[in-house]
């Protein structure tokens, strides 16, 4: 597994500016995080159809590919970094 952390740099309101994502061995995302503004935290593992937010349905490719867009800031970080979103995205009960 790989786990990142991906910011982007925008100005639209209703959009996510945070994303937190592991990634399986095949390259596609197993769980996803996503962090707005306002400080709402959605979160999918794929299992909910009626979710806001969607695992990538095409591998992510590799982070520097990624970090290397203007747009994004873009890191590998530890499970450990990832679990402690994915926890306080599913303690706050938004799925």
């Amino acid at each position: 597994m790989q786990y990142w952390k991906v910011i982007w740099h925008h100005d639209f309101e209703e959009e996510s500016v945070v994303f937190f994502s592991e990634i399986g061995e095949d390259g596609y995302e197993t769980r996803k995080v996503q962090e707005y503004r306002d400080g709402r935290l959605l979160y999918t593992d794929g299992s909910n159809d009626n979710t806001a937010i969607g695992l990538s349905e095409i591998p992510v490719g590799d982070i520097e590919d990624v970090a290397a867009q203007p747009e994004f800031s873009a890191f590998v970080i530890t499970e450990a970094e990832f679990e402690a979103a994915w926890n306080r995205a599913t303690l706050n009960g938004k799925l």
